[in-house]
């Protein structure tokens, strides 16, 4: 039992760092996707959004929002098919990479948006600057631990064997293997035959006519329909 939590703690460590390396790659594409908010400089230090420029701090929330749920669907679709792992401690992974990749999603991209947009420095009044954008709330950082969450407990929910596919019968990484023998419907009848197959019952595969009783004859064959 022990080697079997600890091959789950390993894959749960993999998994995690998993999950926060394609978290960071969405954040590389929530940065040249998410869109600058344009201001026009009236006064030094001081700007004026322009027209329909104020909206584009909802639409990068939108696309890291989207970008974060793709990534826990995603992430959670390959950490349950790991199919010798899938348990709670590989769920804590996931949950625990999803976490730390919606945080490490949102820094990267904002880091790489002030370096492709890097705020100007007291420009003249005129002129028009762009704005790196920002994610304006904490909780466009759940939506990734949540789907991903949400997606293996419903799969989970759904799988029709109680080991979830992997062969094992302890929730912890039990080494003893599930026994379907023991489940079988041979299993079941085998002593019910075995126990009438001395009383004239006709056994299983024979489906030939039976003497009646105190004659000699066989019973004549009726017409078949």
């Amino acid at each position: 039992m022990v080697a079997g939590i600890r091959r789950e703690v390993r894959a749960a460590v993999v998994i995690c760092f998993a999950v926060l390396l394609l978290s960071v790659l969405g954040g590389v594409v929530w940065s040249w996707l998410a869109p600058t908010e344009q201001l026009l400089v009236v006064q030094p230090g001081r700007g004026s959004a322009l027209t329909g420029e104020s909206t584009h701090q909802f639409d990068a929330l939108a696309i890291f929002v989207c970008i974060g749920a793709v990534t826990g669907v995603l992430s959670a679709v390959g950490a349950w098919r790991w199919r010798a792992v899938r348990g709670p401690i590989v769920q804590l992974g996931l949950l625990a990479g999803s976490l730390a990749g919606a945080f490490a999603m949102s820094w990267v991209g904002e880091q790489l948006t002030r370096w492709q947009h890097p705020r100007p420095h007291d420009p003249p009044v005129g002129q028009i600057v762009a704005l790196p954008t920002e994610v304006s709330s904490w909780l466009a950082l759940i939506v990734q631990p949540l789907l991903a969450s949400l997606v293996v407990l419903f799969v989970a929910a759904l799988y029709p064997s109680d080991d979830l596919g992997t062969g094992f019968s302890g929730p912890f990484g039990e080494n003893r293997p599930v026994d379907d023998r023991f489940f079988s419907g041979a299993s079941v009848y085998r002593p019910y035959i075995a126990e009438h197959a001395g009383n004239g019952a006709v056994r299983h595969g024979e489906y030939g006519p039976t003497r009646e009783p105190g004659s000699g004859s066989m019973p004549k064959s009726r017409p078949t329909y």
